[in-house]
């Protein structure tokens, strides 16, 4: 058995004694027993804190400055019936006509509930196949998301005198996020945990080595989960946060702890005593692991430069998770790793495999392959990119409306009888409101807004009870998601209402859910630039101040963004084109949700940076140690490349399994991050990364002498 090389560098625990990350990692090894107990401590005190004073989860999005926000705040002040948010309860028979002595009894049922500001009950609309509908619009002075799940049961109660007359009765418009099922991650999580097991057992031979990242990993986002329900008491996360923290920290999680017990085990095969290689793992493996967690933080906390609360909150929520993943990694992973010392391989599936080989190694010949041929390899891999990154040409950003459902669900039936009898417009209205100069406006307003391109019908502008406004509904042509209904908004917006109102002195506004949709997306397109400036910017300079090259840097930056528009290529295809969506249940094409490209942005850049930081750490070693640029690729690559395969098979294994979630938009991060993973771990950091640092040769490791004088040296001790 020959001894361990030291370790030279910045990597390099310094002193007779370990100092910094060596000296935690070596001390949690020590006592293993008792940094266990404080992480079980912590996870039951988090856990009953979340409890007793957790908080809940609501989509709930304002956009102050906005026509919609404008439009709805002058409901809410001069006409609040016609303001709040709107729910739909649907009366419909198959056959022969309602009711409507029993529909009558349920509406007015509806309008006693606590939180009900209105109910509007139009007539019933005869069906092509014999029977009728009446849609009823209800208004409420909250979001209903924000109700206890026992107001269904409310609603149940005041729709019973139309269920007893053999009514069909069902909830939609923003009663869906009170009456859909309430999803549970339990499955995914499960597959995930599964698939990991087989990757980790396959990959490395060893029950413990398998099983150790994967409950330290289940810790570590357990207690990131409490502290995320803590936080939710004070702040409102979206409905999708604790899954998308869930997927991000499990991952990642995961990730970290397999980086520390690869290292670990080599060393104890190289003769180093278990404390010793949890110090020297901590400092090495465990450094690069919370430079690129820090990368990871970054890129989740920069989405609150998109001005947008709700779009901050969900990196923040990813964030929860992440920031304890890293720690577990310097504390939790070593303590185990102690714990179980030199009997790390004594339960073996099949002979263990060393973190790297020799110079004969499959890794090392495929890095001898790479550097004879780089050019050969740097254009297969961008021609592949290029490919994948096609369908991202004709993306289109939107909402995700009931109709996208499953069919179980009672907001997709109503979306159904909605539009069978009024139009798939119904779904998604729109209210014009106008403040009248001199409560005086043009006759031929309501003449313009029927004859717009897109309009099915609008109703009558009517005065407020106090006379300060004028409000009316559109009824689009076309559904909410239809790209038509967006170029509608538009037109009412830019040209309909400026000319109608042209030198009147009155002002026009577009309101109504769908309308707040649409101004989210487009202030999220408008945004998106500024989150992706930062995120490249923060990762270049980490790159830069890390590893001391301006070439390194501005490869991480570029390849990074190439492989995410690969990334959003698959995901167009897969929602927006429709290659394969039967497969994960999604009934019909969707457009991309407009928040989905931004998250997907800042995570995927995060985790590419993980494999990039990883991978270049082990290269820095060798080249620090004196091997050539071509012989430190080589060594890095081989070095991490079946940590780095294993780790991106976990995440997407993760990632994938959660395509089983209800939520199409779910579905959309799921299928984007798997594939985002499976492309850098491939294409990018397989092949493009050694073929072009290959071709870069000693420029590799160049930096200006004057800017080596002003960074600062990042070191883990």
């Amino acid at each position: 058995m020959t001894a361990a090389p030291p370790l030279s560098g910045p990597l390099a625990p310094t002193g007779s004694r370990p100092r910094g990350l060596a000296r935690l990692g070596a001390a949690c090894a020590r006592r293993p027993l008792l940094v266990l107990g404080a992480w079980l401590l912590l996870l039951i005190a988090v856990l009953a804190a979340r409890g007793a004073a957790g908080g809940s989860y609501s989509d709930d999005i304002d956009l102050p400055g906005t026509q919609a926000y404008t439009g709805a705040q002058l409901l809410t002040d001069h006409q609040p019936a016609a303001g709040g948010t709107a729910g739909i309860v649907v009366f419909h028979r198959a056959t022969g006509p309602l009711d409507p002595a029993a529909v009558a009894a349920s509406t007015e049922a509806l309008g006693r509930l606590p939180h009900v500001l209105s109910v509007t009950d139009p007539a019933a609309v005869p069906t092509p196949a014999g029977g009728s509908t009446v849609a009823a619009t209800v208004r409420f002075d909250v979001r209903p998301k924000t109700l206890d799940t026992a107001y269904v049961d409310q609603l149940d109660a005041a729709t019973a005198p139309a269920r007893a007359a053999g009514v069909q009765v069902e909830y939609g418009g923003a009663l869906d996020e009170l009456t859909a099922p309430v999803a549970s991650d339990r499955i995914s999580e499960l597959v995930g945990f599964g698939v990991a097991l087989v990757v980790l057992l396959v990959g490395f031979g060893s029950v413990l080595a398998a099983v150790l990242p994967l409950l330290t990993a289940l810790l570590a986002v357990a207690v990131g989960l409490g502290l995320l329900g803590l936080v939710a008491a004070v702040l409102t996360f979206g409905s999708t946060a604790p899954t998308l923290a869930v997927m991000i920290g499990l991952g990642v999680a995961i990730d970290y702890a397999l980086f520390l017990t690869t290292r670990f085990r080599q060393l104890i095969r190289d003769g180093v005593d278990p404390v010793g290689a949890a110090g020297r793992t901590t400092a090495t493996s465990g450094h690069a692991v919370l430079l690129a967690a820090g990368t990871v933080s970054v890129a989740l906390l920069g989405l609150y430069a998109s001005g947008i609360g709700f779009i901050g909150r969900l990196g923040l929520a990813a964030f929860c998770t992440v920031a304890v993943a890293a720690a577990g990694a310097v504390t939790l992973v070593p303590a185990g790793l102690g714990l179980v010392g030199r009997r790390f391989d004594a339960w073996t599936v099949r002979a263990p495999v060393a973190e790297a080989g020799g110079d004969s190694d499959g890794w090392h010949r495929y890095a001898s392959l790479v550097a004879r041929r780089p050019w050969w390899f740097a254009a297969a891999g961008l021609l592949l990119l290029a490919i994948l990154s096609v369908p991202l040409l004709s993306i289109r950003l939107g909402h995700i409306d009931d109709g996208a459902a499953p069919a179980s669900y009672t907001s997709r039936r109503a979306y159904d009888l909605v539009s069978e009898a009024y139009g798939p417009g119904a779904n998604g209205t729109f209210t014009v409101v106008i403040t009248p100069a001199d409560g005086v406006v043009p006759a031929e307003v309501q003449d313009r807004l029927a004859a717009t391109g897109g309009v099915l019908r609008a109703d009558p502008l009517r005065p407020s009870p106090d006379g300060a406004i004028l409000a009316g509904t559109i009824t689009p042509t076309t559904g909410p998601q239809d790209a038509a209904t967006a170029e509608l908004f538009d037109r009412l917006v830019h040209q309909t209402l400026p000319a109608a109102l042209s030198g009147t002195g009155a002002s026009g506004y577009v309101t109504g859910t769908t309308a707040s949709q649409l101004e989210f997306r487009d202030t999220l397109v408008a945004r998106l630039p500024v989150i992706i400036a930062l995120v490249v910017f923060v990762a270049f300079a980490l790159i830069l101040t890390t590893f001391r090259s301006l070439a390194l840097a501005v490869k991480a930056a570029v390849l990074n963004v190439v492989s995410i528009g690969a990334a959003y290529g698959v995901v167009v295809a897969v929602f927006q084109w429709g290659w394969g969506r039967g497969l994960l249940g999604v009934p019909e094409n969707v457009p991309i949700e407009s928040y989905v490209p931004m998250m997907m942005f800042a995570i995927i850049f995060g985790l590419s940076m993980d494999y990039e930081i990883f991978l270049l750490a082990r290269v820095r070693e060798a080249h620090l140690a004196g091997a050539t640029n071509t012989r430190a690729v080589a060594t890095g690559l081989a070095g991490t490349a079946r940590v780095i395969s294993c780790a991106a098979l976990i995440m997407v294994s993760v990632f994938g399994a959660f395509v089983a979630a209800t939520s199409v938009v779910v579905k959309m991060l799921a299928v984007g991050l798997a594939a985002s993973v499976l492309i850098d771990a491939s294409l990018v950091r397989l092949i493009l990364v050694p073929a072009t640092m290959t071709l870069l040769g000693r420029a590799t490791w160049w930096l200006p002498s004057w800017l080596d004088r002003h960074l600062p040296h990042l070191n883990a001790h």
